[in-house]
């Protein structure tokens, strides 16, 4: 049975339950998806960086308390050695999962180009490398015959990029918007309840939704990267985030959207791309008060959902969980699945 050994940069919440789901399931999953999964390098800021190329033992990992380190073990050291570990490991996947800044993309853009180069597929749910450098990255993984997969970044385990790409092909997709972002999403349903804009920041924030700075989900910048990805993905867009003009929620009041409930819409955060008549694509992230027959309209508390207007089927929507640390591990699972089909294929095309 083939076999795909895993090195995981950074160790928080998504990594840690990939990891997770392997310790519990691996033989469950192996007679399923007909390849087993080791993994045999982890790096993380707090533990430090553990590489052992017959495996890691993930239940001894995954007790380890607060304040222990990887330097008692074989082949571990208290520090993070993220660059080295990517360059170094027997990994034949690297799984990027680093705290990433948005502006620039980094770590994670380093993170990933090493992976590349060194002839390792990469799996990341981090949307900045994807936004920003994606086209440079697929290049790479191009040349160095491996593969770059993101299909995390958009929508969590909820598979946007890949239903585009597997499930609507031979129909013209000339726009895509959506919900994606369920922080602010759960902060307007909050606000239809007469709630002021911060005291449902606060209440997002108490239930593990939102951030201690929420601006990125608030001012929409998340959604700003996410629709950066869509647009080039789905609609073959060359655009970077400063084609995408955008505005954020904090301009609306309870009273803004009491107002809309009345007039039977319903506020908003939407991201879009659509192809205009002459072919350009046109990017926004903005606020929008939607009649309540739209399809996105429905679509409550922390729920993502992405619309597909298409030439042969019309508008075509799906949603799920955009958020969640299990959710986010199985988005790096299902990459690992398809870096795994696109291996067998090469091969079998070369016999």
């Amino acid at each position: 049975m083939n076999r795909h050994d895993l090195a995981l940069i950074g160790f928080g919440g998504v990594n840690r339950a990939l990891a997770e789901i392997i310790h519990t399931r691996g033989d469950e999953l192996a007679a399923e998806l007909g390849f087993t999964l080791r993994v045999v390098a982890i790096t993380d800021l707090r533990l430090g960086s553990l590489m052992q190329s017959d495996g890691i033992d993930l239940g001894v990992v995954l007790r380890m308390g607060a304040g222990a380190t990887f330097a008692g073990f074989a082949g571990g050291v208290a520090v993070p050695q993220n660059d080295y570990v990517i360059r170094s490991t027997t990994a034949d996947i690297v799984v990027e999962a680093t705290f990433t800044n948005p502006v620039d993309g980094e770590p994670a853009v380093s993170h990933v180009r090493a992976a590349l180069e060194s002839g390792r597929s990469v799996t990341t749910t981090n949307k900045g490398p994807v936004a920003l450098a994606g086209a440079a990255l697929n290049r790479i993984a191009a040349d160095h015959g491996v593969r770059f997969e993101y299909e995390g970044s958009v929508m969590s385990g909820t598979p946007a990029l890949r239903f585009a790409s597997e499930m609507l092909p031979g129909t013209r997709i000339s726009a895509v918007q959506g919900i994606l972002n369920g922080t602010s999403n759960y902060v307007l349903g909050q606000m239809e309840t007469g709630r002021t804009l911060a005291d449902a920041v606060a209440e997002a924030q108490a239930l593990g939704y939102a951030e201690a700075d929420p601006t990125a989900d608030i001012e929409g910048s998340d959604v700003q990267l996410k629709v950066v990805i869509l647009a080039n993905e789905i609609l073959g867009a060359d655009i970077t985030t400063a084609d995408v003009e955008r505005r954020g929620i904090s301009g609306l009041t309870a009273a803004d959207l009491a107002e809309a409930a009345a007039g039977g819409t319903r506020w908003k955060l939407i991201g879009t791309a659509r192809r205009d008549e002459e072919g350009r694509v046109i990017a926004t992230v903005e606020p929008v008060a939607l009649p309540l027959t739209h399809p996105l309209a429905g679509i409550s508390g922390p729920t993502n959902a992405v619309s597909f207007d298409t030439d042969l089927l019309g508008t075509v929507t799906v949603s799920g969980p955009g958020a969640g640390r299990i959710e986010t591990a199985y988005a790096l699972l299902s990459d690992i699945i398809a870096i795994d089909a696109h291996q067998r294929a090469v091969a079998g095309a070369t016999r």
